[in-house]
């Protein structure tokens, strides 16, 4: 999860302290809308346990949204 904080910081401008609040956020809303089993996995992939990659995954997504850059 620190790597994928790392990059939303280093990408938007904001502290890693920002950052940290806004995945904060964003995983307890995710986990709100999975179905539980998914929901569960969440934990797991931010640490880097299972599902991939999930800091490179968000790298991928986040380069999109900041129109291809990266």
């Amino acid at each position: 999860m620190d790597q994928l904080i790392q990059e939303i910081a280093q990408r938007t401008g904001i502290s890693n302290e920002q950052a940290k609040m806004a995945v904060d956020h964003v995983v307890a809303f995710l986990k709100t809308k999975l179905p539980a089993p998914l929901a569960g996995q969440v934990d797991a992939a931010l640490s880097g346990q299972g599902a991939g990659n999930l800091a490179e995954q968000a790298k991928g997504m986040l380069g999109g949204l900041m129109g291809g850059q990266g």
